[in-house]
């Protein structure tokens, strides 16, 4: 599929994102921040990077076969039980099924799961889909691969408006997560920088966006098919002003959630 060039204010905006994100990384990492009105207290000790670890047999998986084929990745209900409910009701409804990919972001990552090719969702939905309290753990972070429930909306009173915060929710559509691009430089002050054994390896080695650390809710970690995610993310498109849409309608096909299994080609139906 032809992929669009990258223009100079694209490489801009790309080079943006990835010193905003080694900057707000190196915070991130140092083991604690203040994510708007909710505080997440990093504890170095006790952190378990689980992303990193493959799938066990009878964890709960959702296997997506999209426009560019298909992955899986493995859920955690344990750590985003409210948004991962929100997701497995949504796919097992048959939601997803012929929902579109509707934004495409340079290669860092996309955004799918919209009933709409613009990305607004349509008269008369179940907007208490879109109003799931944002879970955030010190286990989950932006890596290649990551799932992630997108911010739906936030609740704020006017002393958030004026000192900023407020209370975060989000819904059905979700982003795919593929990478920014790191220097070595950036690399080694993410590994240095890290408090938490291993986190900044973790990014400066797979990859991803360190910039979306503690932002949103994760949901999964893609364990097959990443040649897709990163696909998805690097689609040609037209700006709405909102999105970034891909030209060419990618959609997703079908979410089935079932569980893994080592021995059956990666699961097994429910």
């Amino acid at each position: 599929m032809k992929q669009q060039t990258k223009s100079p204010i694209k490489l801009f905006i790309i080079a943006a994102i990835v010193m905003a994100a080694v900057s707000l990384a190196l915070m991130l990492l140092s083991g604690a921040r203040e994510s708007n009105s909710t505080y997440i207290t990093i504890d170095p000790e006790t952190v378990e990077l689980v992303q990193l670890q493959p799938p066990q047999d009878g964890d709960p998986i959702a296997i997506v076969d999209t426009t560019l084929g298909e992955f899986r990745f493995v859920l955690y209900p344990d750590r985003s039980p409210l948004a991962v409910k929100n997701f497995t009701e949504l796919a097992e409804s048959g939601y997803y099924d012929g929902t579109y990919v509707f934004n495409s972001e340079s290669g860092a990552y996309s955004a799918a799961g919209c009933p709409q090719k613009s990305g607004s969702l349509p008269e008369g939905y179940d907007t208490s889909r879109e109003l799931i309290t944002r879970e955030l753990s010190q286990d989950l972070w932006p890596f290649r691969g990551a799932v992630m429930s997108l911010n739906s909306t936030v609740d704020r009173g006017f002393k958030e408006y004026l000192l900023g915060g407020g209370d975060y929710y989000n819904g059905s559509r979700f982003a795919l997560i593929n990478t920014v691009e790191l220097t070595d430089e950036e690399k080694t002050e993410l590994t240095e920088n890290s408090a938490v054994e291993g986190l900044g390896q973790a990014f400066a080695e797979l990859g991803g966006i360190p910039n979306f650390s503690q932002q949103m809710t994760v949901i999964g970690q893609t364990y097959e098919g990443l040649d897709v995610i990163e696909a998805l993310a690097s689609l040609e498109t037209s700006d709405n002003g909102i999105y970034k849409i891909p030209v060419d309608d990618i959609m997703i096909n079908s979410v089935v959630i079932s569980t893994y299994s080592s021995g059956e080609n990666g699961s097994t139906g429910e």
